[in-house]
């Protein structure tokens, strides 16, 4: 059954029957009208500090383990650990507050950027893969339960969380380049730095995010939904359809929460059993298509943008090396531009996003065997909107379980949903450890050597 603009979130189309000016007005107040600014900073925070170091550590690969290591295997060290995290925790970690998980996460996080960082250069390779566990673990139990977090603090949490971990992206990619190659650091100085940022955690949560909702929750035994909240209507928003008003994944909600507390005093076998089945039922509505897309866009990234390679006189470049930065910077723009824009845009069709990447996939991989793309801004807008996609897929899967499950479920429901994520990078990092070589020999054999003239720095 389709959904009007109205009931779907979405603002009318311009020049519509239903579109106004003093319409668009009113819904943009709506949305931010009742939202505490204190919330939006601490969860935007969350989620660019939480992801910062995984995306410096994949910017750092090739200084971490030369050229004689597969970039895959940092990606892999990167992602698996948190992948098994996210499989197992949501079983048990809803036993620890809040308070200590934070502390948890930043000595975890900076320990492994330590041992990155003071490993020298002639030691093991294994001992800097083991720092990039620890910060994988810390990130991997830091996202399900960030993600847990803003069942307590409203959609706006979920819309501040999704923006800051799209501008990771951007800041993690933009922080190496400015420590190494504006400021002259070394790389062992810019990982030292980088150990600091997770520090910025601990400010948000225990100085900028309001603990009321969290203290509420310690009266229940296991979940405490968010509380109803007195919405006042007034000027042009009371011109507002009633389900335009309160429909939206950001508008203040008036018929999704209780205020009841839901206890559940099953022994812990039967909860476990019980969180089995919610887990099982997530899965072809939500797990799926972001497993999908991430799979599809991790395989693009580590996989296939390696070779996709133009003669330089027919493109922006200098160097071949520089065609992959690029393509990086423009996938994460995409990713920032559509996670932080849930606050006015919803996508409730998550398989088609993840089919649209997966067809990505295919025309990206068929150039780098056929080249039948002209020029390389073809693929740079590929690649923008392949971020676009992604980013739009991720954000959108964790808005629709705000809205769809039910209160009592929802904490843990994020949090095992966002096992897909690593899942779905997990199994690019393997599949890219063998299409980039084969795709680069194919076209090594037909002429095409460019992947081959890459030299590392």
């Amino acid at each position: 059954m389709s959904r009007s603009p109205s009931s779907s979130g979405l603002l009318p189309m311009p020049g519509s029957p239903s579109s106004s000016w003093a319409l668009y007005r009113a819904r943009f107040a709506s949305v931010f009208r009742n939202s505490d600014t204190s919330v939006l900073v601490a969860f935007w925070l969350f989620g660019l500090i939480n992801n910062v170091l995984y995306v410096i550590i994949l910017s750092a690969a090739q200084d971490l383990v030369g050229s004689d290591v597969p970039k895959g295997l940092v990606l892999l060290a990167d992602v698996l650990p948190s992948f098994l995290t996210k499989l197992v925790a949501p079983y048990f970690i809803h036993k620890v507050p809040y308070w200590l998980r934070i502390i948890v996460f930043v000595v975890g996080s900076s320990l492994g950027m330590f041992m990155i960082a003071l490993t020298p250069p002639d030691k093991s390779v294994g001992v800097k893969m083991a720092g990039v566990v620890f910060a994988s673990l810390s990130s991997g139990a830091g996202e399900l339960s960030f993600l847990g977090l803003t069942h307590y603090y409203g959609h706006m949490s979920l819309a501040a969380w999704g923006s800051g971990t799209g501008a990771a992206g951007l800041v993690g990619a933009g922080l190496y380049v400015m420590f190494t190659d504006w400021f002259g650091f070394s790389v062992r100085n810019s990982l030292l730095a980088s150990a600091f940022l997770p520090v910025i955690m601990l400010a948000s949560f225990f100085l900028i995010l309001p603990k009321g909702p969290l203290r509420q929750s310690k009266k229940a035994k296991e979940y405490r939904v968010v509380p109803d909240r007195d919405i006042e209507h007034d000027g042009a928003e009371n011109d507002l359809p009633t389900a335009n008003a309160t429909s939206s994944l950001l508008a203040p909600e008036l018929d999704t929460a209780s205020t009841g507390i839901v206890t559940d005093k099953r022994d812990p076998l039967a909860k476990f059993r019980a969180n089995v089945r919610r887990a099982k039922s997530l899965f072809f509505p939500y797990m799926l298509p972001l497993l999908l897309v991430y799979v599809a866009e991790y395989t693009i990234n580590q996989g296939v943008s390696p070779t996709l390679l133009f003669p330089l006189e027919s493109t922006p470049f200098k160097e071949y090396r520089d065609f992959y930065p690029m393509y990086g910077f423009l996938y994460q723009l995409g990713v920032f531009i559509s996670r932080s824009s849930i606050a006015f845009v919803r996508i409730r069709h998550l398989y088609l996003p993840s089919f649209l990447q997966v067809v990505n996939l295919v025309v990206l991989t068929l150039h780098a065997l056929l080249a039948f793309i002209p020029n390389v801004h073809i693929i740079f807008i590929i690649i923008f909107w392949e971020g676009l996609l992604g980013g739009a897929v991720y954000v959108n899967t964790f808005a629709e379980i705000m809205e769809d499950v039910p209160a009592a479920e929802r904490e843990f429901s994020l949090g095992a949903t966002s096992v897909s994520d690593s899942a779905g990078i997990c199994i690019a990092g393997f599949v890219s450890m063998v299409i980039e070589g084969r795709l680069c020999n194919w076209q090594v054999q037909r002429g095409r050597d460019w992947c081959k003239k890459i030299e590392v720095s």
